[in-house]
């Protein structure tokens, strides 16, 4: 049994920076090493950086290429960090295109440059929870896990929530 973790960066409010000039926010690089270092982990883990997307902008071939990559993965088990938009709708897509592994997908609320970020808490709790779940497609955010078809995003208290 393979005991490491794919993690896959996929982009969203997680990874985005924030420009002081004129109060934009970008992609310029993954905070994923420097919030693993901040956490203190020392998993065995394999990142790979997929894309640098909000994922409002996400097409049909984004969560295709995102399926292909899990399934190309030697690891059982994944973490994904992805935009909270439209982290639903890939749940879904990667429930149908990806048996046989344990996926989780989690992200932030708000961008983990900014300091007050649920990210880093995210990541810790989707790297525990990818290691104790049974195989099939999941996210998590705010220390609740949720499967793939059985969540919304509640856009009025800004949280995930069970359906």
């Amino acid at each position: 049994m393979n005991l490491s973790i794919q993690v896959f960066v996929t982009g969203g409010t997680f990874d985005k920076a924030y420009n002081e000039l004129n109060g934009n926010l970008f992609f310029k690089e993954t905070h994923l090493h420097e919030m693993l270092s901040l956490g203190r982990s020392n998993l065995d883990l394999s990142i790979a950086t997929l894309m640098m997307k909000d994922s409002l902008d996400f097409v049909e071939e984004d969560r295709a290429f995102i399926a292909s990559a899990c399934n190309a993965s030697n690891a059982e088990k994944i973490v994904i960090t992805h935009g909270t938009d439209t982290m639903t709708v890939t749940a879904l897509y990667l429930q149908k295109h990806c048996p046989n592994k344990t996926i989780v997908l989690t992200g932030a609320m708000i961008p983990y440059k900014f300091g007050s970020s649920d990210g880093l808490f995210n990541l810790g709790s989707a790297l525990a929870f990818t290691q104790v779940l049974p195989t099939g497609v999941y996210i998590a955010m705010n220390g609740k896990y949720f499967e793939a078809d059985k969540v919304r995003k509640n856009t009025e208290k800004g949280e995930f929530e069970a359906i």
